[in-house]
């Protein structure tokens, strides 16, 4: 009688721990289906959406735009430099050409006082060329014709101011006269020529206005 009971007792721990197990079979399923929800998880087509979003290309597009605009400004600047390279040089040539032009100002500004020297010289003639001073001074008026050969071959040529009104740019006043039938503000009288080399005045006349 006894061992019928611990036979019966084996029996239920048996069926128990068997009923344990198939608890336990239940439960790896389900582990196995959530695995399943995992591995789907990792194909979900919102992960590749989001790989390729739209915001992405319009990021690019944009960025584009910058490089381009900044290539814009860059190619101005160069076109710029390239302008102003070019006026530089434009007035470098422009002032060099006109230092070539006027190079020999200081050689005609020193030779000029000998030209008045001769002038002062040949005005001592009177009308008598048979006389021993018209004899003497004739080899100054050659000298003198040549000097102002040579002056006028470089474009210097003498002022002409008498009987003109007073131009402060090619005149200088020395002296003031009042002169019956004489307008104001005109040269009555040049005391030392003024000369010009081409269009520029190197040495203005020294003149007597009348008031």
């Amino acid at each position: 009688m006894d061992k019928e009971k611990k036979y019966e007792k084996h029996e239920d721990k048996h069926e128990k721990h068997y009923d344990k197990h198939k608890h336990h079979d239940k439960h790896d399923k389900k582990c196995d289906c959530h695995d399943k929800e995992c591995k789907c998880h990792e194909k979900h087509e919102k992960c590749d959406c989001h790989d390729k979003h739209e915001k992405c290309e319009c990021h690019d597009d944009k960025k584009l735009e910058e490089a381009n605009k900044k290539i814009k400004e860059l190619e101005e600047e160069v076109l710029k430099a390239k302008a102003d390279n070019i006026n530089y040089r434009k007035r470098k040539d422009e002032e060099v050409s006109k230092m070539l032009e006027f190079a020999n100002e200081d050689i005609v500004k020193d030779i000029l006082p000998s030209i008045d020297n001769f002038e002062r010289a040949i005005n001592l003639d009177d009308d008598n060329l048979d006389d021993e001073l018209s004899k003497f001074l004739a080899g100054f008026k050659m000298i003198y014709c040549h000097l102002v050969e040579v002056l006028e071959k470089y474009d210097v040529k003498a002022i002409d101011d008498k009987g003109k009104a007073f131009d402060p740019k090619l005149h200088q006043a020395v002296l003031t006269e009042k002169v019956e039938g004489v307008e104001s503000g005109m040269v009555v009288e040049v005391m030392q020529k003024g000369y010009m080399l081409k269009d520029k005045v190197i040495r203005p006349a020294m003149v007597k206005v009348s008031e």
